[in-house]
């Protein structure tokens, strides 16, 4: 009897090409268009309009699931967005930290919520068109490796996710590139076989973000200054910078200057003067917040640190502080370290684990 997998239809290709592929495999696929954002936002400040294109992607997905044969129904997890999420996010925010909710809405949502759900409804498996591998050894470990693609790879992403979500996913495109990807779209004529790729907050898109902070915080003008302490000129909030940030800074008049760091009692934001500013490089930092793919490794071990999406991975040496955190040292000084971003350990091309740095 044939294995029935509940995929998230995101109305891209590479979910859609998972579908195809599943089906390949001789999988009963069932098709599911998650409903996490309306565009309407209420905040204490008032209500606010974000449109998304979730009712174009859903038509998209429509159109899909009746070229594939395929059912498709809508699950709505507003609520649970909003709550585990969006709240998230904020609440990071208001600390001076710099989040990722785009982990966040993994774990919470696409990866807890919707595979919940899938499998109260009697599924086997669920499914996303993420480009990461899984694979099972002979003694029962589910291990997370990158996607074959080396540009395309997502595992930073699912850097949270343990056994019990590893035991009942498939990410069907984790073995092809890309190119192939849009090769079969174009081969099966999928509706969407041109549509770009998605950019922006998972399911809420691409959003003038400081915007979108702006309507939870407000604005709370401070000093922008030197490592000097010399006023350099005013900043809109702290809630609108990132470390590293060099754009939208409105000072130097053509010299190049850094974020390098937030003084959240004076409400000053640092900055660093300089081409590549030396002062924005550390060799160290503590991740906390951890999450293991498998049982915690023997420590202290040499493994590689992935500090953001598009870093390349970098050589380090954990040590373990406590049960709660870890101590990463790299090999390289590392730039722009931002608190609140999660830091991806891999053992090759294994994703063993992440925490949150501090």
């Amino acid at each position: 009897m044939s294995k029935t997998v509940f995929l998230g239809m995101s109305g891209g290709v590479d979910s859609s090409v998972s579908i195809y592929l599943l089906q390949q495999q001789g999988y009963n696929v069932v098709g599911v268009f998650m409903k996490n954002w309306s565009g309407k936002l209420e905040t204490s400040r008032g209500v606010f309009d974000f449109p998304c294109s979730s009712q174009a992607d859903y038509e998209d997905a429509r159109q899909v699931a009746g070229h594939l044969g395929i059912s498709i129904y809508t699950f709505d997890f507003e609520e649970e967005y909003r709550n585990r999420v969006i709240e998230y996010f904020i609440a990071e925010i208001k600390l001076g930290r710099t989040p990722n909710p785009d982990i966040m809405c993994n774990k919470e949502i696409k990866f807890k919520v919707f595979l919940d759900k899938c499998l109260s409804l009697g599924a086997d498996y669920i499914a996303t068109g993420h480009y990461a591998r899984i694979n099972k050894t002979e003694d029962g470990i589910y291990h997370l490796l990158k996607g074959m693609d080396s540009i395309k790879d997502q595992s930073y992403f699912l850097s949270t996710l343990g056994q019990y979500e590893l035991s009942h996913t498939l990410f069907p495109v984790g073995d092809i590139p890309k190119s192939e990807v849009r090769r079969i779209a174009d081969e099966i004529k999928l509706p969407n076989a041109k549509k770009p790729d998605s950019q922006g907050i998972c399911f809420v898109g691409e959003i003038d973000v400081n915007a979108f902070i702006e309507s939870f915080v407000g604005e709370n003008p401070g000093d922008i200054i030197n490592t000097e302490g010399e006023i350099l000129g005013q900043h809109r909030g702290l809630y609108f910078y990132t470390i590293g940030q060099r754009k939208g800074l409105g000072i130097g008049g053509g010299i190049p200057y850094f974020v390098k760091s937030k003084n959240l009692e004076t409400n000053q934001l640092i900055v660093s003067k300089g081409v590549d500013p030396l002062d924005l490089y550390q060799s160290e930092v503590i991740i906390k917040e951890l999450s293991w793919t498998d049982k915690i490794p023997v420590l202290p071990q040499q493994l590689q640190a992935k500090i953001r999406y598009r870093s390349q991975d970098v050589a380090c040496l954990v040590e373990s502080i406590d049960k709660d955190s870890l101590k990463i040292i790299f090999d390289e000084p590392q730039r722009a370290i931002t608190q609140g971003q999660f830091l991806a350990l891999y053992k090759d091309d294994e994703l063993i684990g992440s925490g949150i740095m501090e």
